[in-house]
């Protein structure tokens, strides 16, 4: 169960990639994605899990808008999707 969101999570971050978001926004999802990619492809240990969820809580955390509706709805799905893993 934990895999399939944490996939989720990862697709959401690729396709804000994906779409034509602010350059202040594209920095903090660029580091985001890849943090996500990492965890949706390695088999981490909790404690190790635990410290990139709260990373990629912190980088998501400077994103208020991509000035990309498209954009938004994934960084939002995403940041539900990051929730739920954190508290698991």
């Amino acid at each position: 169960m934990t895999g399939d969101r944490l996939d989720r999570l990862a697709a959401h971050l690729r396709a804000t990639g994906e779409r034509p978001v602010e350059r202040s926004a594209a920095r903090w999802l660029g580091e985001a994605e890849a943090i996500a990619t990492d965890l949706a492809e390695s088999d981490l240990e909790s404690d190790a899990r635990a410290k990139r969820l709260d990373q990629l809580d912190h980088l998501l955390s400077n994103v208020e808008t991509t000035g990309d509706e498209d954009a938004d709805d994934h960084l939002e799905s995403a940041r539900d999707l990051l929730t739920s893993l954190r508290e698991t």
